[in-house]
């Protein structure tokens, strides 16, 4: 099952995810608002409340805290690669 493990806002609307696969990706939420409906995820494009982002102790993916959260393999598929197994040699060998 694929897992966040951890996650760094880096800009408005904008997350780093590195996934329990070892690939690291950075998620733009502004190139997908259309994939977000419903009442919950309208607070998402307020750029504070955005910020209020978590990953909770043993949890799988991240969420705010009027109960929105986004599933590990949406986030991975959306998000760009920018560390991966490929492209990290040191990263490969650890992964195995």
């Amino acid at each position: 099952m694929l897992r966040v493990i951890a996650m760094q806002q880096t800009g408005v609307y904008q997350l780093v995810c590195t996934f329990n696969n070892g690939i690291v990706k950075t998620v733009n939420f502004a190139d997908h608002w259309d994939a977000f409906s419903g009442p919950i995820f309208q607070c998402l494009r307020n750029p504070e409340f955005f910020e209020t982002v978590i990953l909770p102790p043993n949890s799988e993916t991240i969420e705010w805290p009027n109960g929105a959260d986004v599933a590990a393999e949406f986030l991975f598929n959306i998000g760009e690669t920018i560390v991966s197994q490929q492209t990290d040699p040191v990263l490969s060998e650890m992964m195995g």
